[in-house]
């Protein structure tokens, strides 16, 4: 198994079955997509898809031979989101999560071992030493790497969710900041090792919160780290073990998620010590990384929102504001050109997240997901990265109180 693990870790580049560069696509326009073919007629360019790599592990498998057999149904399911998609040159990311299955066998080897078994949690920080992870990674890289088009074709793997929120989003249990950052550092260059056997130039990001100089309220340091202290600490451990190409999957939400007046946050500032970067400060995180430290080969990490929406108050004028926040953000994005994609959150509201209603559709009554009606978001979303945003955009401005977008 320690061959398996050490051939997958340092294979080297040239080796790559796919040596495509990354793409360049006309704008930075993206959703986690529920629908294709509604995602398909707004335009985009970049599609979230969430991967449970829990779900992919099968019976047959054995961790002690390092024989691991995979869930074949839910590879092809996950073939019917990608392949659509990618078809139509949207770039797919995969945002790779281990969410316990509640099988103790199952958890065991994909699950991280220090993972609070007590502890509700919703994701677990993955075992970066039971051979399944690289395994996975591998199967997962080979698989949509370009070599096989009935598949599909994925161009970027995000590790992770929230991962400096080591206790809910990426839970390994208490752990300081040095163990949490070196624990996912391993799995990281796992992911990286095994997606190099198969493509060149896919990216692949690590996933952050909003939280930026302070760490998320009402959890200790061994649970939750800042975004900013975590970054740092995981791109030192990178250059101590072997510099690799890694970039960012930011979540600007606002400051207050069930507000959707973005430009309004009150306890954000534009320096490096803001407590947390939402699309009012922006900008703090791509100057964050032009730093000597922070840079790769003499030029800026990349950078992607992954997840982010604005929720819609049930106001009068709460879906104008939800779409004033949407033209803020992209006006926003349009002046940081580090930043290759806004992949908005949600397509559909969803009567499980807390209250928030952040999608271009609102959801059915008494349903949890079902789609029912277009918001006048969706319309706005549309003619973003078209010849129709100036005037839509601009109609929206005074509901900001800017004079104008560069303010």
């Amino acid at each position: 198994m320690l061959r398996l693990l050490l051939c997958l870790l340092f294979a080297p580049i040239a080796s790559a079955q796919n040596a495509d560069p990354f793409p360049s696509p006309p704008s930075v326009k993206g959703l986690q997509v529920q629908m294709i073919d509604d995602a398909l007629e707004l335009g985009i360019h970049h599609a979230g898809v969430n991967v449970n790599i829990t779900a992919l592990h099968a019976a047959g498998s054995d961790a002690e031979a390092g024989k691991w057999v995979w869930n074949e149904a839910y590879l092809a399911s996950l073939d019917r989101q990608i392949k659509p998609l990618s078809d139509r040159g949207v770039l797919v990311y995969l945002i790779i999560i281990a969410y316990p299955s509640k099988n103790p066998a199952i958890d065991r080897v994909v699950l991280h071992p220090g993972h609070r078994k007590d502890y509700k949690f919703t994701v677990g920080a993955v075992n970066t030493t039971s051979g399944f992870f690289p395994a996975v990674m591998n199967q997962l890289a080979e698989r949509w790497s370009g070599a096989h088009p009935e598949h599909g074709r994925v161009w970027g793997w995000i590790i992770g969710n929230e991962v400096n929120s080591h206790f809910l989003w990426n839970n390994m249990g208490p752990a300081p900041l040095e163990t949490a950052a070196s624990e996912y550092e391993k799995a990281f260059r796992q992911a990286h090792g095994a997606l190099r056997r198969h493509s060149a130039h896919a990216r692949l990001y690590i996933s952050f919160d909003h939280h930026w100089a302070a760490r998320m309220h009402n959890v200790t340091a061994e649970e939750s780290a800042p975004g900013r202290d975590f970054l740092d600490t995981f791109a030192r451990l990178v250059r101590e073990r072997g510099e690799l190409d890694w970039q960012v999957a930011w979540h600007p939400y606002p400051e207050d998620l069930g507000n959707p007046r973005a430009w309004a946050d009150k306890h954000v500032s534009r320096d490096d010590n803001t407590p947390k970067v939402t699309f009012k400060n922006l900008e703090v995180l791509p100057a964050h990384l032009q730093r000597p430290e922070m840079l790769y080969q003499g030029s800026p990490r990349r950078v992607i929102l992954s997840e982010q929406g604005f929720h819609t108050l049930l106001t009068p004028e709460g879906e104008k504001l939800q779409a004033a926040a949407y033209a803020y953000a992209w006006e926003k994005i349009a002046r940081l050109p580090t930043i290759d994609a806004f992949i908005y959150h949600r397509h559909v509201d969803h009567a499980q997240e807390g209250g928030l209603r952040l999608g271009l559709w609102r959801n059915a009554p008494n349903t949890v997901v079902t789609p029912h009606s277009k918001k006048l978001v969706h319309d706005l979303f549309r003619k973003a990265g078209t010849p129709e945003w100036r005037a839509a955009a601009d109609a929206l401005l005074p509901v900001t109180g800017l004079k104008e977008w560069a303010d």
